[in-house]
């Protein structure tokens, strides 16, 4: 079974870090390109950063770029997103995805809250 598993959000105040991590199963994770995104209440989801399937290429919204990110470890079958410099309006659910024949496959998500 195809499974992406989102794990690592939690509360931390503005200017902190935290380091998501989606962990894949019942697919060749090493063969796809990895997507992080996010959607906070009331807005649209919004792509963060993807990575390439050997890891070779990293590309990011200019909201994240400098402060997020994304690598992966295809002998463990997971893709981090490392967010510093939190701010409050990174507050949203997170989600890890990709896409195979033609099909978006996301995880459920991990809440972060950025909040003093």
């Amino acid at each position: 079974q195809v499974q992406l598993v989102e794990s690592g959000g939690g509360l931390v105040h503005p200017g902190g870090s935290l380091r998501l991590s989606c962990a894949a199963s019942g697919f060749t994770f090493s063969s796809y390109a990895m997507h992080w995104y996010r959607q906070a209440p009331g807005k649209e989801r919004e792509l963060l950063a993807g990575i390439a399937s050997d890891g070779s290429s990293t590309n990011y919204a200019d909201s994240v770029k400098g402060r997020f990110t994304i690598s992966r470890d295809n002998a463990k079958k997971t893709v981090y997103l490392q967010m510093n410099s939190l701010k409050p309006e990174d507050t949203a659910v997170y989600y890890c995805k990709f896409r195979r024949r033609g099909m978006d496959i996301w995880g459920k998500g991990t809440l972060v809250t950025v909040s003093s």
